[in-house]
């Protein structure tokens, strides 16, 4: 259908819309390299390893103090450099047995920078691709900003960044870095802490990690769906719904790009909620624009079939990170490295911190004030859906019931 020299041009594009996080790696790793020789024969970073397994026990007591739930004994923890972190980002990508493999090949293609494989996986399965892809850009667009990743009683702390970024920001203050190293290794303990202290909540969040890993599989089987009728669309359709659409012009000897570009536009994660809006999350049906509706006739059945996933994965999603959050600002709010790392690292203080507008967050303070410990349990266990999340006294009615 495509030949293999436009799923190379296809391959190079991926990347360049890497390429400011992959020059980004690259200029930590620098920066990392220069730093260590200035600053290792007058301080020492603790090693990533030695200070999470010293404070993951207490940790654990913590949560199980504040929340009231206990976090699983068994839990390991890894520490991944650059390369691994991208193929752990595939193993988050949800999806059933048969995308999985393939979900792997394309992680692991393009955390080598593989573009020969990567069009080789475009070509073999150009609907897997379609869906797969727009996470390897999400996804691993993230890797600098994200310190942990939890997943099937493992918890991944991002080596690459814990243990270069101490040193990059020691040596940018400069000389003399003994009389500042103190506040830097503080931030940077506290940097660990939190990040412990989140993934291990996350790893209590049994029923709402299923719910949200379940509704993750599903989204991605409709979106497959999708791709396979873009796919299926002659060429004078295609024509017709990219200049409706308004979408960039593609030379008709890319016919390929022509329909990517078609379905990343439709795709109901971009195309309902840049035309809706985040309130999509709460609707019980969507309309279709009757022009795209007669075109692809199948597209609002899709459309419908999406929004209760994509609803439960919404919600799980934002329960997890919300109690996570609540928890954190509740447990190391006294917390001297913890304040440390907010002024140092991200150039922030607590109080910024604790004003910090979040649907998650928001909703587990206000259900909090109300259930106090048993509000984490009962999260879990039933959790809110979109509707309750914005209001959270839905929610606590639906408990009284």
């Amino acid at each position: 259908m495509f030949d293999l020299g436009e799923f190379q041009e296809f391959a190079e594009a991926l990347f360049g819309q890497l390429a400011v996080e992959i020059n980004e790696e690259k200029e930590i790793i620098e920066l990392a390299v220069k730093a260590q020789d200035d600053i290792a024969r007058k301080v020492e970073f603790k090693k990533l390893e030695d200070i999470s397994n010293e404070i993951i026990q207490d940790f654990k007591e913590k949560i199980n103090e504040f929340l009231g739930i206990k976090v699983p004994e068994n839990i390991q923890l890894k520490f991944p450099e650059l390369e691994e972190l991208k193929r752990i980002k595939g193993k988050k990508v949800f999806s059933d047995e048969e995308s999985k493999e393939f979900v792997t090949e394309l992680f692991n293609a393009v955390a080598k920078e593989n573009f020969k494989k990567i069009a080789e996986l475009m070509q073999q399965d150009t609907i897997k691709y379609f869906v797969y892809s727009t996470y390897a850009i999400q996804y691993i667009s993230k890797i600098t900003t994200t310190y942990g990743d939890y997943l099937d009683g493992v918890i991944y702390l991002n080596k690459f960044i814990l243990s270069r970024y101490p040193q990059i920001i020691l040596h940018k203050q400069g000389e003399p870095y003994e009389s500042k190293f103190e506040n830097v290794n503080s931030g940077y303990l506290g940097a660990v802490k939190m990040t412990v202290l989140e993934e291990l909540i996350h790893s209590a969040q049994d029923n709402l990690q299923q719910i949200n890993i379940n509704a993750a599989k599903k989204v991605n089987k409709i979106n497959e769906e999708l791709a396979k009728i873009i796919l299926s669309l002659d060429t004078k359709i295609v024509n017709e719904l990219s200049e409706y659409c308004q979408l960039q012009a593609v030379p008709d000897d890319f016919p390929f790009a022509k329909k990517a570009n078609l379905f990343f536009f439709l795709n109901p994660d971009h195309f309902l909620i840049e035309q809706i809006g985040p309130d999509v999350m709460t609707f019980t049906h969507v309309e279709m624009d009757p022009k795209i509706g007669a075109l692809i006739p199948e597209l609002l059945e899709i459309y419908k079939k999406w929004l209760v996933p994509i609803q439960q994965h919404h919600a799980a999603f934002t329960a997890m990170e919300g109690m996570a959050s609540f928890a954190v600002e509740n447990i190391l709010k006294d917390d001297k490295d913890f304040q440390n790392y907010l002024t140092t690292f991200m150039g922030t203080d607590f109080s910024s911190y604790q004003v910090r507008k979040s649907m998650g967050k928001d909703f587990t303070k206000i259900v909090y004030e109300k259930l106090g410990k048993d509000t984490f349990k009962k999260m879990i266990e039933i959790p809110p859906n979109t509707r309750e999340l914005k209001d959270p006294q839905l929610y606590l009615k639906k408990l009284s019931l």
